[in-house]
């Protein structure tokens, strides 16, 4: 290995990622397969193989159980190369039709995570959790599920037991949320952008956003992800505001141990930044096809990482009072979105 070896490069050459790595690719084209098939047979997918790569994922992680060896490939799958995935979406946007409703879409993403970052706290509260592990709920299902979790939890000063629950409940909610929320577009009587902002607005984590939009259209998996960044970037000011919380009540100064890339992700910027340059017509037609299609694979590999890492064994050990309101805090915040989209008439 050189000096000059980039560390993607070092770590997709490190052998404890192989097998992971391999799983996901084995679980991707299987999924893919299986869209073909579909197509083949009924005309068109009726499980897009985003999700299917999500359920036979799951189905392999329960017969065979989880596995040290696979285990690191298959977080640098569902982190790193679905960061890589959403950046070169970007390139994909036609920005122009995706913020056609303006500044209201922006005032609905607020509204949105302030209202259900408070209507969660309350209903842990309510359900008997601590104060840090409703926080931790809340924020799990208000902005971004486990990565919300991870960065909130240490300004907070959670425990190790609390943040293994809240994230224990939050993968398995975002699961189920991806497979269900496909069944509302058409008796909501919703057009394809405001599906997008439904769940945009409503699942957790970026990759169950991709799985639950684009298995309905390419332009709800636009807007959703769009909306889902904006959702994403709302954690900066969350953690901050948790953090000057938390001195206040200590009497003391504690610095955030959040760093400045995890709340600004390099994937974000960089979505922008193509985003911007495929609607100032910089990049060509042919960058534009090679990033979709790179996209699309790379996604359904992050979402076969996804369905491997659902540890149900893990569900198990989590309180039912966890449960009531990680389940409360996420129906609250479907009827909430549901209400902004009525009301501040996003078409």
């Amino acid at each position: 290995m050189t000096a000059s070896a980039s560390p993607l490069a070092t770590r997709l050459s490190t052998p404890s990622l192989l097998p992971g790595i391999a799983a996901s690719i084995a679980v991707s084209i299987v999924a893919v397969a299986g869209g073909w098939l579909q197509t083949r047979w009924l005309g068109r997918p009726i499980v897009e193989p985003l999700v299917l790569a999500i359920i036979i994922g799951m189905i392999v992680r329960a017969v065979a159980g989880a596995s040290d060896t696979r285990e690191p490939g298959v977080r640098f799958v569902a982190k790193e190369v679905l960061e890589v995935a959403v950046c070169l979406l970007g390139a994909t946007l036609d920005a122009p039709k995706l913020f056609a409703s303006g500044p209201t879409l922006a005032i609905a993403i607020v509204i949105a995570v302030v209202v259900a970052l408070a209507a969660g706290f309350a209903i842990g509260r309510v359900a008997g959790l601590s104060p840090r592990l409703a926080v931790l709920v809340a924020c799990g299902n208000a902005i971004c599920g486990n990565s919300a979790i991870a960065a909130v939890a240490p300004v907070i000063g959670a425990d190790r037991e609390d943040v293994a629950a809240s994230i224990a409940l939050t993968a398995v909610l975002g699961v189920t949320v991806v497979l269900t929320l496909p069944l509302l577009a058409r008796p909501l009587g919703y057009s394809d952008y405001q599906y997008g902002v439904l769940a945009g607005l409503t699942v957790y984590a970026v990759p169950q956003v991709l799985a639950a939009a684009f298995a309905v259209s390419i332009v709800s998996g636009q807007v959703a992800t769009v909306v889902k960044l904006a959702r994403v970037l709302m954690l900066g000011p969350v953690v901050v505001f948790f953090s000057l919380r938390g001195r206040r009540r200590a009497g003391v100064a504690r610095e955030p141990r959040a760093r400045a890339t995890s709340l600004l992700p390099w994937f974000v910027v960089g979505f922008v930044l193509l985003a911007i340059a495929r609607s100032m017509g910089i990049l060509p037609d042919l960058a534009v096809s090679v990033a979709r299609v790179a996209a699309q694979w790379l996604t359904i590999a992050a979402m076969a990482a996804l369905g491997l890492s659902v540890d149900f064994g893990a569900v198990k050990r989590v309180g039912a009072r966890v449960a009531i309101a990680a389940t409360g805090s996420l129906l609250a915040l479907l009827c909430l979105v549901l209400v902004l989209i009525s009301a501040l008439r996003i078409r």
